[in-house]
C-alpha cells in the first residue's frame, strides 16, 4: 500500500496548486495538485512552486522532500500550452512593440519560469522526485533539478518542446548534460521528442530506481526518505551544498571549499552524537537545523 500523507503542514495550506503534507517525521510530501489537467503547469503553478520550495528550504521540521504528481494519470503533462497560447508575451505580444522590446519581454518571461525550477535545485533539503504516468516537457525540467529520481516502469517520458517549435528553456538543456547520462542518447531524445520509458531512463542513468506501480514508487521512496531524515541534518545538508558547489568546478576548488566548510561543521553536536552512538551501538537523534 502507498503511504498516506494525512498530516497537513499549516504553513502550506494557502497553496491551491500544491498539497504539502507530512509523510513521516521530517519528511514532507509535495504533490502537484491539478490532476484534472494531468498536473499541467500554468503561471500560477510556477509561482506557487517557487514559494513552496523556498519555504521548505528553511523549514526546521523538514529534512527530506518527496515530490510527486497527484492522480493516476501522471506526474505532469508539462506546460499548459492552451493557457500559454492565450497569455503572456509569446501568446499575446504587446501590439506596436519593436522586435527588441518583444525579445526582452520574452526573455524576462523565460527567466520568470526558470526561477521556480531553480528553487527546487537550490532547496537546502534533498528532493526525491517520483515520476509516474505522463512526464512530459517541463516535467523533465523539474525532475533534473531534483537530487534523486525514481519512476514507475510504465512512466512515459518526453522532452517535447521541439514538437511545439522551441528549444527547452527551463533547465533540461542546462542540467541534463551534468547528470552523467550519455550525451548521444540525450541529444537523440531531445531532437526527436520521442517517448521513452522507465527501464530506458534507468539504463542511461536518468533515474536510479524503477517501481512496478505508483503505490510501490511512493512506498519505496518513503523508506529512503525516512532513512535520510534519521541522519544528521547538518551532515546531509552540508553534503548537498558541497556536491552542488563542486559539480561545476575543478576538484581542487571543491576540496578547498569542503575543508573550509567542514572546518565549522565538524564542531557540531551532531558529530559527537553520531560518534558516541557508534561506540555505544545506539541510534542517535539530532536537533532541528
Amino acid at each position: 500500500m502507498a503511504p498516506v500523507s494525512t498530516t497537513p503542514l499549516a504553513a502550506y495550506e494557502r497553496f491551491t496548486m500544491f498539497r504539502v503534507t507530512l509523510a513521516a517525521p521530517f519528511v514532507a510530501h509535495v504533490e502537484i495538485n491539478r490532476p484534472e489537467k494531468i498536473n499541467a503547469f500554468n503561471n500560477v503553478m510556477f509561482r506557487e512552486m517557487a514559494e513552496v520550495f523556498n519555504l521548505l528550504s528553511y523549514d526546521p521540521d523538514v529534512r527530506v522532500i518527496l515530490f510527486s504528481g497527484a492522480g493516476p494519470r501522471g506526474f505532469s503533462a508539462g506546460l499548459d500550452v492552451a493557457s500559454e497560447s492565450t497569455s503572456g508575451p509569446v501568446g499575446t505580444p504587446t501590439a506596436g512593440q519593436d522586435f527588441a522590446r518583444q525579445a526582452w519581454a520574452v526573455r524576462r518571461h523565460a527567466l520568470l519560469y526558470q526561477e521556480p525550477v531553480n528553487a527546487i535545485e537550490r532547496c537546502e533539503k534533498p528532493v526525491i522526485c517520483l515520476l509516474h504516468g505522463v512526464a512530459f516537457g517541463a516535467a523533465i525540467d523539474f525532475a533534473v533539478a531534483c537530487d534523486i529520481r525514481h519512476c514507475t516502469r510504465d512512466v512515459r517520458f518526453c522532452v517535447r518542446e521541439i514538437d511545439v517549435g522551441l528549444a527547452p528553456d527551463v533547465g533540461t538543456l542546462s542540467r541534463l548534460p551534468k547528470l552523467g547520462v550519455s550525451h548521444s542518447w540525450a541529444k537523440s531524445v531531445i531532437y526527436s521528442a520521442r517517448v521513452f520509458g522507465g527501464e530506458e531512463a534507468q539504463r542511461v542513468g536518468l533515474v536510479s530506481e524503477v517501481a512496478e506501480s505508483k503505490d510501490n514508487l511512493l512506498s519505496d521512496a518513503l523508506t529512503l526518505a525516512k532513512d535520510i531524515a534519521s541522519k544528521s541534518p547538518v551532515a546531509v545538508q552540508s553534503s548537498k551544498a558541497l556536491w552542488d558547489f563542486s559539480k561545476d568546478r575543478p576538484v581542487s576548488d571543491g576540496l578547498l571549499y569542503t575543508a573550509a566548510w567542514n572546518g565549522a561543521m565538524v564542531l557540531s553536536d551532531d558529530v559527537k552524537s553520531a560518534m558516541m552512538s557508534g561506540l555505544k551501538k545506539t541510534k542517535p537523534t539530532f536537533a532541528k537545523l
